[in-house]
């Protein structure tokens, strides 16, 4: 019978979208197994997630151990205590790490960033994270988690893009989440009078692009942007924004699905991304979308999106405009956001993934 170990060290990092997709996937191949829905050559499997010791216990799994392992924790834990609890089996690693030397590795790398944008990133984590993305193309099976990014990890990384899996991302993990519209009366949000973007001041996600656009539009707009910083990883960013814009770092997913009910539109004016969730988030509580004009989202987006230049305030903001004007989203635009997010599901995904093992 074979084992299947799960790299679970992302349990013990704050939760953003990397940490989001692991969970959800780890929670759609526990439902696979429920439903006896795996590849046959799985069907007998013994599934364990390890955990570092400092590892939050918020999955509730039924077929799936999780086992704590280890006393080291971030990346010694991944190269050695990981390493050796999983050396007898395959090892799944869906969070852009995971040990370099085990021989039945397969590796979620979400994006090709540290090699495209390295000016993004602190020195040193970019350096290391190069390092460790050659040293995965010789080692382990890379999976990502859209065509875009196939085609970049396969362009920076010199694999052929037919070996590298595509496992996607989606958004129903907030579409049965209970809008909490208290955020508005703390943020003194007026519904229908606010527009929404996400991602403070990671520089991919260019916010500053939306703090520009914000200072041409009707004074009773406001800009509330999502999103907690970390300038260890992403350098620093010198965003001025005016009195219009509402920062309120890290919220809960009720929070937020209150946020995009009600927003105006998201807007996603990001230079770079492996997927791009936001916008499908957005989409499931029929939030109208203006994102910016790259690959992958028009990948992602398709025709459910308004595209904006994303170095043109004036080009974003007249967009922004036009969306005041038009008002609430109609059937249309509500049956092709529909259609879209409709295209990813997690349980899709984590059968895409386990037909690569």
């Amino acid at each position: 019978m074979p084992d299947v170990f799960i790299n679970g060290r992302f349990l013990s990092q704050p939760v953003s979208g990397v940490q989001r997709f692991a969970a959800e996937i780890v929670k759609a191949i526990d439902q696979l197994i429920d439903r006896k829905q795996l590849p046959e050559r799985l069907g007998s499997a013994n599934w364990t997630l390890l955990v570092p010791s400092n590892a939050e216990d918020r999955l509730s799994l039924k077929h799936i151990r999780i086992a704590k392992i280890g006393k080291r924790t971030g990346h010694a834990w991944d190269q050695i205590d990981l390493a050796m609890a999983a050396r007898s089996g395959t090892l799944l690693s869906l969070a852009n790490s995971g040990p370099v030397l085990h021989r039945r590795h397969h590796i979620v790398l979400h994006d090709a960033q540290v090699f495209r944008h390295p000016e993004f990133f602190s020195r040193s984590y970019g350096q290391f994270h190069r390092c460790l993305g050659r040293l995965y193309a010789r080692t382990a099976r890379i999976v990502t988690v859209s065509h875009f990014s196939q085609r970049e990890l396969s362009d920076v990384l010199k694999i052929p893009v037919e070996d590298i899996s595509v496992c996607s991302n989606s958004a129903e993990h907030l579409a049965g989440i209970p809008a909490d519209d208290e955020i508005l009366h703390r943020l003194n949000l007026v519904p229908g009078r606010y527009f929404l973007a996400i991602g403070s001041n990671k520089r991919n996600k260019n916010v500053e692009l939306v703090t520009r656009a914000i200072k041409s539009l009707p004074r009773d707009y406001l800009l509330v942007i999502v999103g907690a910083a970390n300038e260890r990883v992403f350098g620093r960013s010198d965003i001025m924004p005016d009195d219009r814009v509402i920062p309120t770092g890290h919220i809960s997913d009720a929070s937020m699905a209150a946020l995009y009910r009600h927003a105006t539109a998201l807007i996603f004016p990001s230079l770079y991304e492996g997927f791009g969730v936001p916008p499908l988030e957005a989409m499931v509580f029929g939030c109208p979308v203006i994102v910016s004009d790259i690959a992958v989202l028009r990948e992602v987006c398709g025709d459910a999106a308004e595209y904006c230049s994303p170095t043109d305030s004036e080009h974003l903001a007249r967009l922004m405009r036009e969306r005041i004007e038009k008002g609430a989203p109609s059937e249309a635009e509500l049956a092709g956001q529909l259609s879209r997010r409709s295209r990813y599901t997690w349980i899709s995904s984590a059968q895409a993934l386990l037909s690569s093992i």
